[in-house]
């Protein structure tokens, strides 16, 4: 691999139509393979996206059709030793899936063909997932004498239950797509497109509140967030709240009335 194709902008692209965002992962040659230039892509296109108020959805796909993503790229890890790999892999991508999660706006993983170890991590990072009835899942890290890496063995267990989360990495198996359907892993396996089906679900949520979804995902997913943001935000509109911004500005003594 060289230089310049490490750091091509290409390899995840930023899609927008209207008040929806596509990231996709575009290495079809290496299955969308995970490498660390990757993740600093897809951490730029979250920044940039959480700051955007006409982003309203955000879906995340695999270009060419055969590959949601087959995960970490082997090669761009298998050298490190065990300070890089906990630094500059492990920890980094943790830090990366984590602000996916806590995007403000929702997102819907579209997954086509394989979504295997970090790009099924890449997955359960996202709030919704739809998937091709031609999709296949696992965790098989312990197939190559290690263990899911970014949050696998956390979010795993919270979207399908300890039991079949432990089967999954115990065994490092596929499942297919009616199996994950069933276990919950997935919301739909979509009747035709994948991503079709995706777009109609994005659109749907998009015709509704902005503010309300977003802090509704916030209340599900962080509740002592959600709480300390509506808080801040009823404080914040209020004559007290008001007021001590203008006692601030004006350097005087507030004069609080208790409204």
């Amino acid at each position: 691999m060289t230089a310049t194709n490490a750091a091509d902008p290409r390899r995840v692209t930023l899609e927008q139509s209207g008040q929806l965002a596509t990231i996709r992962l575009n290495r079809p040659e290496k299955l969308n393979a995970i490498d660390p230039d990757m993740l600093a892509r897809i951490d730029a296109i979250v920044g940039r996206l959480d700051r955007d108020p006409t982003i309203r959805v955000v879906l995340v796909a695999g270009a060419g059709g055969r590959a949601f993503s087959v995960g970490a790229d082997v090669n761009a890890w298998a050298a490190l030793g065990p300070l890089d790999m906990w630094r500059a892999w492990t920890r980094e991508g943790h830090r990366v899936f984590d602000r996916l999660a806590r995007l403000r706006q929702p997102t819907i993983a579209v997954i086509d063909g394989f979504a295997f170890g970090g790009g099924l991590e890449l997955a359960l990072a996202c709030d919704l997932r739809i998937a091709a009835a031609s999709a296949e899942f696992a965790q098989p890290e312990v197939k190559i004498g290690t263990l899911p890496g970014w949050a696998g063995s956390r979010r795993l267990p919270d979207v399908i239950g300890a039991a079949r989360a432990k089967q999954m990495i115990f065994t490092g198996a596929r499942i297919d797509a009616a199996t994950a359907e069933r276990w919950g892993l997935v919301n739909e396996i979509a009747a035709g497109d994948a991503m079709e089906r995706a777009v109609a679900m994005a659109d749907e949520i998009a015709t509704n509140a902005p503010i309300s979804v977003q802090l509704a995902k916030m209340a599900i997913d962080l509740p002592g967030d959600a709480v300390e943001a509506i808080a801040g935000a009823l404080a914040a509109a209020s004559a007290d709240g008001r007021e001590g911004i203008a006692a601030f500005r004006e350097k005087r003594a507030a004069k609080f009335e208790g409204q």
